[in-house]
């Protein structure tokens, strides 16, 4: 079997060093590679060529759904294990619309953790023992009608909002929806407002988690 490069991402200290820890013992895996936040996952991933990235979803500065949606664009592109105490819905279907190709609870046993590194670099997605009902229960679940996000914005401030999650600044804003610079700027001023983000990062961040972004130049 192939040695598999795997780069561990975690804000806590004692996992990173407990999980790499974990893989050292394995002869097929080499962890090329720890960070301890979405930025210094990027960073890693691009100077180390990991085949698979161990990833932690709630972190400062760049959180592991952003994180995991970058790593998509690298070429190639590393697959994507969500690793996370949490096994809710919400987070489940984040990470992989974000590109995840295996989700699995911190609680998973070594055993586990090594299968699925093997399983995503052959090409396969993977859910652990804790995770694996939800997603038979998300797929077998009838289909609902989705409520647009953010229903508390008006339809301008949606549409401000879908450019702001494409990276588009203010002055392309307003050219683009026919208004001007400082309308853009009182809007977002006022979406930051309304859904109790700190800044404009932060806001496209939780816009792009929430599928918005698909407003192209």
């Amino acid at each position: 079997m192939s040695l598999v490069r795997v780069v561990v991402v975690d804000d806590h200290a004692v996992v990173r060093e407990g999980i790499s820890a974990l893989l050292a013992t394995r002869a097929d895996i080499e962890v090329v590679g720890l960070a301890a936040d979405g930025v210094e996952a990027l960073h890693v991933a691009r100077e180390r060529q990991p085949h698979v990235v161990l990833m932690d979803l709630g972190m400062p500065r760049m959180n592991g759904i952003e994180a995991t949606r970058r790593l998509g664009a690298l070429q190639p592109p590393p697959a994507v294990i969500a690793l996370t105490m949490s096994d809710d819905d919400g987070s489940l279907l984040a990470a992989i619309r974000a590109g995840a190709k295996g989700y699995l609870l911190k609680d998973a046993d070594g055993d586990d953790v090594v299968s699925a590194i093997h399983a995503v670099s052959g090409g396969q997605a993977i859910f652990g023992p804790g995770v694996a009902a939800a997603v038979l229960a998300l797929l077998q679940a009838p289909p609902v009608l989705q409520e647009p996000p953010f229903k508390e914005l008006t339809s301008r401030e949606r549409e401000v909002l879908d450019l702001v999650a494409a990276d588009h600044g203010n002055a392309a804003i307003a050219r683009r929806l026919g208004i001007s610079t400082k309308t853009v700027a009182n809007l977002v001023s006022l979406i930051l407002t309304k859904l109790g983000e700190p800044d404009r990062p932060h806001l496209a961040r939780r816009a792009r988690t929430a599928g918005l972004g698909s407003a192209s130049s």
